[in-house]
């Protein structure tokens, strides 16, 4: 092993979501002097993506190092959030520690049980960080025990069992070997790192290999990827294969491009040497999990296993009578393309060709990542039709599985009656209930996934916004059964046009509606949710009939209840299965799979004979 390997180090930062990842590598970059001190730098500064900023989530893992006291640090700063679970996998393949940040009120939560079992299924040996232990609700003593019980749980080796814990405040700047001890800087953070974590055992005389981790693509630079060299040195314009899993080669070409990390920046170098973090360029088809390597190397670095996806939807075109007015990218051809690029650079997404025309069946982890994945393609300029999320099942022992997930709930007491209710409803089972403090109550569920698509809004009306779910994969199990949708039918428009004031001041008896007046509307749009559990059709169109007793300005009176306004997320959950989510770079609408009336009524005569013919076979 080189000195240059012996001063290097690589860590992960894992947690569960918002427990203060991205804060602390904002502060262990400021602090070790990775820029000037009057250097404007954003809050969040690893959260460049604007989605990330606007939901306040690390959705796509970065790299960055610092420097201390002689030593380089490689930082990886990891999602938090269980959808994007496939990026913490991946990561953790190119580090040989990890710091885990656990909140000092909240404890151990569902995505920390997910991130620590990877970590230790690797071999890792974390370090603890227990964060906003400034928060004056803190219980950091209660959360070690808490702590060092789910390593137990996870059946972490003696070694693992022996963590060493910090207590900090990464907002404040600090960290400290002791909750009494002094509360400085984050120095004894560094030091332990440097101390716990072992420099990265790698061949520097072997030929080149590395394993490709992530993928980006640069408008001059082309495809970059990201991983870490397993052995040799990387140069420049050395020449290079990619192997894919099988060891078959995938293309040859050059490294034209040679970039390390330092600071926030991806800096030009000319060589690596082994063990270093490092992004190349100048390969056209390679890909995550394939192997970059020198041309004598035949054997390809093993990938780690991903997850399977759980959740799908069909995104299919955009063929409302709306279509093409918001987004430029329309056509069939133009969604599979993007959506092949995704799949090449997220290996938690899958795409399939379905048997309808111009229509793709996605899969990922969760309704948040595929929902990220429809606004960043709205920005983009797409216009889409989306259907509802369904599960993926599975086959095993004769019997149907089905994908379960581990909910855990933090909730006022009086609250819990309700949560559990609806939860029992939708096929969950009650595993734990302990007080959490401050007249809260901590519920853990083992629900199904399909009976938790659209429970989220239905939550926060239960709870009054006060109620905080959080949910992890937790394993296939046989089905539990039919669970009941949605109960309330909704409004559709009849006619194509402006919505007027006063038609829609008549319908508001009829139900809640989604639009206000002046609205664009279609036939076959859903423009509210009616008052029974009957669809039903509705003018939005009609005007009031004038005369010459009333005067016209008397319209000026109409005064509407404001619509009801659902995010992309909450569309899709509320929609059945005969609807869809028409998505363009400015407005999201709800609408019925079939527009035509008349078809619509045919096909609902058709479900009904079917579902009666059901019944019969079940009775004879």
């Amino acid at each position: 092993m080189s000195l240059d390997q012996l001063a290097l180090r690589n860590i992960a930062i894992v947690a569960h979501v918002d427990h203060g990842k991205t804060t602390l590598v904002d502060e262990l970059l400021k602090q070790s002097g990775a820029y000037r001190s009057n250097r404007r730098i954003a809050e969040r500064a690893m959260d460049s993506n604007d989605l990330e900023r606007e939901r306040g989530i690390t959705i796509l893992a970065k790299s960055t190092s610092v420097e201390w006291k002689g030593k380089r640090i490689n930082i990886v700063d990891t999602p938090g959030h269980a959808d994007f679970g496939g990026e913490v996998e991946r990561i953790l393949s190119m580090v040989d520690g990890a710091l885990l940040l656990v909140d000092a009120a909240e404890g151990p939560m569902p995505q920390t049980k997910f991130v620590l079992a990877k970590a230790l299924a690797r071999g890792l040996k974390p370090i603890v960080v227990i964060n906003k232990v400034d928060k004056p609700e803190e219980r950091a003593q209660a959360v070690e025990s808490e702590v060092f019980d789910l390593f137990a749980l996870l059946d972490a080796s003696e070694e693992q069992l022996d963590f060493p814990c910090l207590f900090a405040s990464a907002k404040q700047g600090w960290a400290s070997d002791s909750l009494d001890g002094r509360r400085e800087s984050l120095a004894p953070l560094f030091e332990r790192i440097v101390a716990h974590v072992p420099a990265p055992e790698a061949d520097s005389n072997g030929p080149f290999a590395m394993l490709a981790t992530t993928l980006e693509a640069d408008p001059y630079l082309g495809r970059i990827l990201t991983g870490r060299i397993q052995s040799g040195v990387a140069r420049v314009n050395a020449p290079v294969r990619a192997l894919g899993a099988d060891g078959k080669a995938i293309e040859q070409g050059r490294l034209t491009k040679l970039l390390a990390f330092r600071g926030l920046e991806r800096q030009p170098i000319e060589e690596a040497l082994a063990g270093d973090i490092v992004a190349v360029a100048g390969l056209a088809a390679a890909n995550v999990a394939d192997t970059l390597a020198a041309p004598e190397v035949e054997t390809p670095i093993p990938a780690q296993p991903i997850d399977p996806p759980i959740l799908a939807m069909t995104f299919s075109i955009n063929d409302s009578p709306l279509a093409g007015r918001e987004g430029n990218k329309v056509t069939g051809r133009l969604i599979r393309a993007r959506l092949l690029r995704e799949a090449e650079g997220n290996v938690a997404i899958r795409v399939r060709a379905t048997g309808e025309k111009d229509a793709f069946e996605v899969a990922g982890r969760g309704e948040l990542q595929l929902g990220v994945l429809i606004e960043t393609m709205r920005r983009e300029g797409y216009e889409l039709s989306i259907s509802r999320p369904r599960v993926v099942m599975r086959s095993g022992g004769g019997q149907t599985l089905e994908p379960m997930e581990e909910v855990v709930i933090d909730v006022n007491e009086e609250h819990s009656g309700a949560v559990v209710e609806k939860l029992s409803l939708r096929k969950a089972e009650l595993k734990d209930l302990r007080p959490s403090g401050g007249g809260k109550q901590r519920l853990t569920f083992l629900a199904p996934s399909r009976g938790l698509i659209g429970y989220h809004g239905e939550f926060l009306t239960d709870t009054r916004g006060s109620g905080i779910m959080n949910r992890v994969f937790h394993g296939y199990a046989p089905h539990k059964g039919p669970i009941s949708g949605r109960r309330a039918g909704v409004l559709i428009a009849i006619g194509r046009g402006a919505a007027v004031s006063y038609a829609l001041w008549n319908l508001e008896e009829r139900g809640q509606l989604f639009i206000g007046a002046g609205a664009e509307v279609y036939d076959g749009m859903i423009i509210g949710e009616h008052s029974r559990e009957n669809d039903l059709e509705v003018n939005p169109l009609k005007a009031k009939q004038l005369t010459n007793i009333r005067a016209a300005g008397k319209d000026d009176a109409v005064k509407l209840s404001p619509p009801r306004k659902m995010s992309l997320e909450q569309s899709l959950a509320y929609i059945a299965d005969d609807e869809l989510v028409e998505a363009t770079p400015k407005t999201v609408r709800l609408r019925k799979r079939t527009l035509d009336a008349n078809r619509r009524k045919k096909e609902s005569r058709l479900r009904q004979a079917r579902q009666a013919c059901g019944r019969r076979l079940v009775l004879y």
